[in-house]
Formats: C-alpha cells, structure tokens, sequence
C-alpha cells in the first residue's frame, strides 16, 4: 500500500517536472518565444497556487477509522471511515486503508468529493475466517483540488490491534429471536412440546393468544376478570459442548475450518441454552484435555465460555477418545446433554472410537455431530462428462455413502447424530435441541 502510494506521487512529481523541463527546452529552442514563457509562468503559478490551497489550511481533514473492540468470526463485519472537511472549497479524496494481511487485499481504495464544511462516512465489510488478534494499519487520504496537480496525504488512526473473537453476531441474532419466539426466522423448526413436563409458575391475567386450557376458574371468580395459569419448563438442565481438537477438524469450507464451525454453533447453542433456563458447559480435547468449564447459569457464563473458545488451536494430532470418556466419568455426575462436534470420514474411524460413544451414551444423552462434505455433493450432482470425471464422481459418491452408513451405525447402537453441511451446523444443532427439549428426553 505505502509503494502504490509512493509511485503515485512520484509519477504526479515526474510529470510535473518533465512539464516544466519540456517548456524550458521549448523555450531554448524557439529562443525569445514569448509563448512558452508565458505558459511556464502559468504553470508555476498553477502549482503554486494548488499548493497554497491544500497546505495552507493546517488541519483541512480529519478523518478517524471506526471499528469494534472486536470482529466476529466467519461474519461480515462492518468497518467505517468517518471524514470531515474543513477546506473553504470542494476536495477530491482518494482514500485507502491499511487492512490487516490475514485479508491478502491490496485493492481496498475509496474515490469520492466532500464539499467544504461536509462530512462523509466510508463504509465497507471485512469477514475473518481464524480466530486471533489482527492488526489494522493506518487511514492514508490524498486529497486534491480542481487543478489536480498536487495531492496531499493525511493519515488517521495509526496502528490498532482487534481482537477476533467466535461468532458473537450470531449469538446475538439468535438469542434475540428465541427470547421473542422467533427462531422459525431462521429456519428453526416449531416442534410440537410431548407431555407436561412444565412448572408452574405464576397466574397472569388472560390475553389473546393463551391456551383456554390453562384457564384458572377461581382465581377469574375472585378478579372478576378471565385469568391463566402460565407454566414454565423444567429448569437447570446440562447441556455439555464437546469439541474435538484433532486433524480431522482443520478441514476448510468457504475459508473457515471445521473447528471454527463448531466453536461458533458452540457459543450460540450455550447461549440458547441459557436462555432456555438450562446450564451450559464445555469441555475440549484431542490427544489430552484442553479446558474444562463446569455447566452453570451465572451472570458470566457466557463470558467465559466466549474466553475459552477463543483461545482454542489445535494440535493436528489423532483424537483420543479414552481421554474424553474418562473425563466425562469423572466429572459429570449429572445425567447431561453432551453434544460432540467432530468429523468422521469413514466407518473405519467411527469403529476405532465406536466403544467410548456407546459408553458416553449410556451415562448421558450423546449427540455425534459431524460434516457433510459439501464440495463432494457438487461433485456428485455435476454430470460426468468424461472418463476422468466418471472417476472423480465415483470416489465421491463412495465417500458420500460412508457418512450414511456412519449414521445407521450410531443410530444402530442408540447413539443419535446430526449430518450436517457446515453453513447449516448451527440451525440443525438448535433444532436437535429443541426437539430433545419438546420430547423430554433431557
């Protein structure tokens, strides 16, 4: 970025002194010519004259770069560039920003006219796909005047480090509409609740929309006015995100890794869970344990989980799935909810770690999550147009077969699963909740 705006002012300086050069040359030529002298004055003074309007004003822009205390991951984040003019005149800017190299951009530039007195703001998105700390440059503007002969460079806020955290934007959006019932929105789905496993809670005073069922007679005798029973769910359920660390998680899809997928369906699953009055934990692993945090509904719950999940990394070592079962064993003594983000590719790697699932099922209600390889559906659904791809398409839809057999074995042996394309991990992750919720099964 700082050569790109090196050549440009040195090709502007180039071209204005081989100007000046080429007239006094012409000049030498034509001997006494009035004409070229005439025209070497008049750009002299053009110049000058550019120069004195852009520089005689100390403080002609300001401008500031206005971003989150923190990014979230795998979303589009939203950056600003505020910028004032305090020029008596119209200016032409060309702005760039010095965005962090994890983004490999170097086109980012803004072309755009402020007219005296007027303030603007520039506004463009950024979408991480690693979790971690990026650095932001500085905001360069070159400005210029109608005579477009010189440019003047500001810079505006230095050096700035932004954490990137798990997807907070998505916690958000979700915990907003299940708070206002809305999650169909999204594509969750409106399951029907099974039984009365409900609470009472207190008597409120009938509006449209609540079951006549829940009608309370006596008490609309004693206020004279229609009033309902309102029940509330079973509280203080465990619900436990258990996520694999190993190489099988560090497979991309649209940029982002396995493990970012499932550190952010993690983060909004704990945060739903909350909300639905149950306790939220995590437990991370992969040769060994990573971190532990205890299932509970305090005030910093989610604080905490949103720490621990943004520090994860993996250590591209086999899963060892002994170390998650005996660590389960002892410490969750709760009949819980686990739900286990990993990937499996073959029915080979299930069989290897098949025993410590049945085992983990027995004590608590286990749910395998893993992945759909999406680029091998759109290998599978392309028509194969030569032997090469006749090939290529029967290897996927070998592939493709052993994640479906991988999901009759789990359910084989009791063990429930959701096969899921990554974009669509979290709505399927809060669908299976729900629905587990709605049949009492937790």
């Amino acid at each position: 970025m700082k050569l790109i705006r090196a050549l440009y002012l040195g090709n502007r300086l180039f071209a204005l002194i081989g100007a000046i050069v080429g007239i006094f040359i012409l000049t030498f030529v034509l001997g006494g010519a009035i004409i070229p002298k005439i025209l070497l004055l008049l750009l002299v003074a053009a110049v000058l004259t550019d120069l004195l309007l852009l520089f005689r004003v100390k403080k002609g822009l300001r401008g500031e770069r206005l971003v989150a205390e923190k990014l979230s991951n795998g979303d589009d984040n939203e950056i600003a560039i505020y910028l004032e003019n305090f020029y008596s005149f119209p200016v032409s800017l060309r702005v760039f920003d010095e965005i962090p190299h994890q983004f490999q951009r170097r086109d980012l530039e803004f072309n755009l006219v402020m007219e005296p007195g007027s303030n603007k703001v520039v506004k463009y998105l950024l979408r991480p796909v690693k979790r971690g700390v990026y650095s932001f440059g500085a905001v360069n503007v070159l400005v210029q005047t109608k005579l477009n002969l010189v440019a003047r460079r500001f810079k505006f806020s230095n050096d700035k480090e932004v954490p990137v955290y798990p997807s907070y934007i998505q916690m958000r959006k979700y915990e907003l509409l299940a708070i206002h019932n809305r999650l169909t929105m999204l594509g969750i789905k409106k399951i029907r609740r099974i039984g009365h496993n409900q609470e009472f809670e207190l008597i409120k005073e009938y509006v449209g929309g609540d079951d006549f069922r829940t009608i309370n007679w006596k008490a609309t005798a004693r206020k004279s006015r229609l009033m309902v029973n309102q029940f509330q769910d079973e509280r203080s359920q465990q619900v436990y995100s258990l996520i694999d660390k190993g190489r099988v998680m560090e497979m991309p899809f649209a940029g982002m890794s396995l493990l970012d997928y499932a550190i952010n369906a993690a983060l909004v699953i704990s945060n739903i869970a909350i909300k639905k009055s149950d306790k939220a934990g995590l437990i991370t692993f992969q040769d060994k344990i990573g971190n532990i945090l205890k299932a509970a509904r305090l005030n910093n719950q989610m604080a905490s989980i949103q720490e621990v999940l943004y520090n994860q990394k993996t250590a591209f070592l086999e899963t060892d799935y002994s170390v998650l079962y005996n660590t389960v064993r002892r410490t969750i003594s709760q009949r819980s909810l686990l739900l286990l983000f990993t990937n499996f590719e073959s029915i080979h790697g299930l069989h290897r770690q098949l025993p410590y699932l049945i085992s983990l099922n027995k004590m608590h209600l286990l749910i395998v999550i893993f992945f759909e390889n999406t680029e091998l559906k759109k290998l599978i659904d392309n028509p194969a147009e030569n032997l090469k791809e006749i090939y290529y398409k029967a290897v996927a839809e070998r592939f493709s077969f052993e994640k479906k057999l991988i999901v009759r074995e789990l359910n084989k042996h009791g063990i429930q699963s959701i096969l899921t394309p990554p974009e669509k991990l979290t709505i399927n992750t809060i669908n299976k909740y729900l629905e587990l919720k709605a049949r009492n099964l937790i």
